[in-house]
């Protein structure tokens, strides 16, 4: 299974793409898979962006940007993660799983 971030950008945009961590206003996520190293992904513009399956999130920042991710069959958090907040699971070593 394929696990998805979504963004919502507060004006209309482009699908949403990966690009480079040079900018606040990006979403970031860092997202683990089993024996492999963490990996950063930034993403523009609104809509949805796979991530690898079996991966799971620790940090998300918003940047400019409202987020959910899929994880347990529905959109987490129901009403997203408002723009400029970093999102963190200081109580759960692995982060969330997003598979």
């Amino acid at each position: 299974m394929t696990a998805s971030l979504t963004a919502v950008t507060t004006t209309n945009a482009f699908a949403i793409n990966e690009v480079g961590c040079g900018r606040a206003d990006f979403v970031q996520v860092t997202y683990h898979q089993p024996g492999r190293s963490d990996t950063n992904g930034c993403f523009a513009n609104a809509e949805t962006a796979p991530l690898p399956g079996n991966s799971w999130i620790t940090p998300i920042s918003t940047g400019n940007n409202r987020v959910q991710w899929f994880g347990d069959a529905a959109w987490q958090p129901a009403n997203g993660i408002n723009q400029w907040n970093v999102m963190t699971w200081p109580n759960h070593p692995g982060g969330v799983s997003a598979s």
